[in-house]
């Protein structure tokens, strides 16, 4: 059943609304009729399923059917921080990773970073990564979409460090090394923690194709960052990313089991 985001007042307690980009899409992509289900969302607290009671390509009313669980989030709290790497890759790691269940993007510039960076294009560009994020969040039955920031300099991801529960910075030398690893660090933290490691706000750090600097390692780990690899093998920074969310998304239970 499709599913779509829309503004908190627009889903009201007898009735929902869809217009503009969703509307068209329900009646001249998905082809709904009058009579067709739906699932809607306000991304906060309330879903439902509703079914269509006029439809016209600029505006579709629909019937409140019945109230949804927001179930559709992981217990686990995930930002994933991706260094801006070049061409369109930023939008494969926002549309997987919210695919995989990632709550947050955080685009940042870091010192070997191959793409030129032009701040005159940031509106429009987080304008469309905020797009695919919505679309990939409907597409997988989420029940929130995940916000995308706008881009941070190196010196604002490491400001940020702090507000969260474990910061992992991953670093190709240490899976090369035999060093720390992306479960040794969380399961490190749960068993210090205990109970207070059930629901927790991660933060992801991936560098770009050049990878990070010694330097940058260091000043994410004296910022409270844990240094850590996803393998022996080099990744390139749009798989990393998927990697270490799905790795932690295990961690979790979101994929059985403790």
């Amino acid at each position: 059943m499709q599913r779509y985001f829309v503004a908190p007042p627009q889903l009201r307690d007898d009735g929902v609304v869809l217009a503009g980009d969703d509307a068209h899409h329900a009646v001249r992509v998905m082809r709904m009729e009058p009579g067709d289900e739906i699932i809607v969302s306000d991304g906060r607290s309330r879903a439902a399923k509703a079914i269509i009671r006029s439809a016209a390509s600029d505006r579709v009313e629909a019937d409140i059917a019945a109230w949804l669980p927001m179930d559709g989030e992981p217990r686990w709290s995930v930002t994933v921080a991706q260094s801006l790497p070049k061409g369109d890759k930023m939008e494969l790691v926002i549309q997987k990773g919210t695919e995989i269940g990632a709550a947050a993007f955080l685009p940042f510039q870091s010192e070997r970073m191959i793409v030129q960076y032009d701040n005159k294009k940031e509106a429009k560009r987080l304008e469309r990564w905020s797009k695919i994020a919505k679309e990939a969040a409907e597409q997988a039955h989420r029940s929130r979409i995940p916000a995308v920031e706008p881009v941070k300099t190196w010196r604002q991801l490491i400001a940020v460090i702090a507000e969260y529960d474990l910061v992992m910075f991953c670093y190709e030398k240490e899976g090369g090394s035999g060093g720390a690893g992306l479960r040794d660090a969380v399961r490190g933290y749960r068993s210090r923690e205990g109970n207070k490691a059930e629901e927790l706000r991660l933060l992801l750090i991936v560098g770009p194709e050049g990878g990070f600097t010694e330097r940058e390692a260091a000043e994410a780990e004296q910022a409270g960052a844990v240094v850590v690899g996803l393998g022996k093998r080099i990744l390139r920074t749009e798989t990393a990313a998927m990697v270490g969310l799905a790795c932690l998304m295990y961690e979790s239970g979101e994929m059985g089991g403790v």
